[in-house]
């Protein structure tokens, strides 16, 4: 499955997914590989097996191996620290924040890519799990490294749309 097929499979009510869809790629502030890595890693994150399957095939034309693996190792490690990260920003017992997580995370000292590519999949990720602290921290990160603004809203931009679509694919599916 591709990305057009993928907007065919959109009802009438999601018009704005699709237009979005079509649209959200184009960015002069972030490089192919920062673009389709994060709709890589925003794929896995939003877990919908078509959406999953459509980016993948298309970001196979932009992406070298490296580079779908390193977006693939983004959504597999903020997996993990969104939930772990998420519990220890929001728990009233703040003692948590000065435990050692004492979970592995090598991958993110050395991700195969562009560390500023994996930070701002990391990014994308975080937005779609809803980690506050995750997202504060890459987006300090890539800010601080030279990344524009721009370039972070539009990481955030792909990351929502491809969450939409994932949720509207879903509440199809399960309509049908």
């Amino acid at each position: 499955m591709s990305i057009d097929a993928l907007k065919g499979k959109l009802p009438d009510y999601a018009k704005d997914l699709k237009l979005n869809l079509s649209g959200v790629f184009n960015t002069p502030n972030l490089t192919p590989q920062q673009a389709w890595g994060t709709a890589v890693a925003s794929a896995l994150a939003s877990r919908q097996p078509e959406v999953i399957r459509a980016i993948v095939a298309d970001a196979g034309q932009h992406l070298e191996p490296a580079a779908l693996n390193g977006a693939k190792a983004a959504a597999a490690i903020m997996g993990m620290n969104n939930i772990y990260y998420r519990f220890v920003h929001l728990s009233a017992t703040k003692d948590y924040a000065q435990m050692p997580a004492r979970l592995r995370m090598n991958v993110i000292g050395n991700p195969g890519v562009d560390k500023i590519d994996f930070e701002l999949w990391s990014l994308a990720v975080s937005a779609v799990n809803g980690c506050g602290m995750c997202i504060e921290s890459h987006e300090h990160e890539v800010v601080k490294k030279g990344v524009s603004k721009e370039a972070v809203q539009d990481v955030i931009r792909i990351a929502s749309v491809i969450h939409a679509v994932s949720a509207v694919i879903d509440g199809e599916n399960a309509l049908a």
